[in-house]
């Protein structure tokens, strides 16, 4: 007995690769190797969602409003981490901070839809997917800032999304004013296209392209319960929101009252239309389309605010059009009455 070796069977001790029992611990034989990588140096203590210092350092920055901060400040880890341009809230110009897009598909899409963006944040190993390859390519072209982030970091600016890796700052948009779009002179009559409930940015990106398509002046959205100028507005757009301005309205109908005392007639396209969006006799002059949602059409108040209401006639009563579909049928038709004119 005093010959027995300690730590099993085979003499091996415990620990290291080696189980109590003297066998070699199971391994992972190379597979999900990523799995067991670190996640990279502990950001600073001011940039870790929750931390003490990171919550004392926001108060202090809303407390103070931020005045003194310059447009090329940047904040960062002094060991080599990324590096993020500082947010300064009032020069948002449309009150809405940067809208983070997540992912390889939606960042790439993004970029090849032409939507203005601050930074590409791009993760180390995630430049060897061909997606990513690309985004940071077209960012390149574009003169977009492309930075490199921690995973960590990518998770506290997209808000624990999924990115893989890869993130796109888009800009702020900057929205004009309802009376900017009756303001505006062009070629052709004027026409503005009122959206009422419309909640998709899809739908409002589709409504831009087929308004730039059709010579319309402007778009003009509520402020509130409306859809917004965001990166999926921009892809649905293709790029047309780059030359036709949208307009904020802290209230619909009143903007509506502006627009018919400045010589605009207003017609709005509603499923209980009396009149055919074919037989539209004020579509030889100023005028304002107004489109509603799908489900709810027109508010009360936006009806009764129209000069007339237009339908489009269906071959079958159970069926129904989204807002981007219905809006392309009217403008081609307002095309073709003001294309008859001249």
């Amino acid at each position: 007995m005093s010959g027995q070796k300690k730590g099993g069977e085979d003499g091996r001790t415990p620990g290291g690769g080696y189980s109590k029992r003297g066998k070699p611990r199971p391994g992972t034989g190379g597979n999900r190797r990523d799995r067991l990588e670190g996640k990279g140096p502990t950001p600073p203590a001011h940039l870790r969602p929750g931390h003490p210092a990171q919550r004392a350092a926001a108060k202090a920055a809303r407390a103070a409003g931020r005045p003194g901060q310059r447009g090329n400040e940047r904040t960062g880890d002094a060991r080599g981490r990324a590096e993020f341009p500082a947010e300064n809230p009032a020069a948002r110009g449309s009150g809405e901070g940067p809208e983070m897009v997540a992912g390889r598909n939606s960042v790439v899409e993004s970029l090849r839809a032409g939507v203005p963006a601050m930074a590409l944040y791009v993760a180390g190993r995630a430049q060897e997917d061909e997606r990513v390859a690309e985004s940071v390519q077209l960012a390149a072209e574009a003169g977009i800032a492309v930075l490199e982030a921690g995973l960590s970091e990518l998770d506290r600016l997209t808000g624990g999304a999924i990115h893989q890796g890869v993130a796109l700052r888009v800009r702020p948009y900057e929205y004009s004013h309802p009376e900017d779009l009756a303001a505006q002179t062009g070629p052709g009559l004027p026409l503005i296209v009122a959206l009422d409930g419309v909640t998709d940015p899809r739908n409002l990106g589709a409504v831009v392209r087929s308004a730039a398509a059709f010579g319309a002046t402007g778009i003009v959205v509520p402020s509130r319960r409306s859809a917004g100028v965001t990166a999926g507005a921009w892809k649905a757009s293709a790029g047309a929101l780059a030359r036709l301005p949208v307009a904020r309205a802290v209230n619909l109908t009143r903007a509506i009252e502006g627009y018919k005392q400045a010589g605009f007639f207003v017609a709005g396209l509603d499923a209980a239309g009396t009149t055919d969006v074919r037989d539209m006799s004020i579509a030889d002059g100023p005028m304002v389309l107004v489109v509603g949602s799908e489900g709810r059409g027109l508010s009360r108040v936006v009806a009764s605010a129209c000069d007339m209401l237009v339908s489009i006639p269906m071959v079958s009563g159970n069926e129904s059009l989204n807002a981007g579909i219905a809006a392309s049928i009217a403008l081609f038709e307002i095309a073709g009455v003001r294309a008859r004119q001249h």
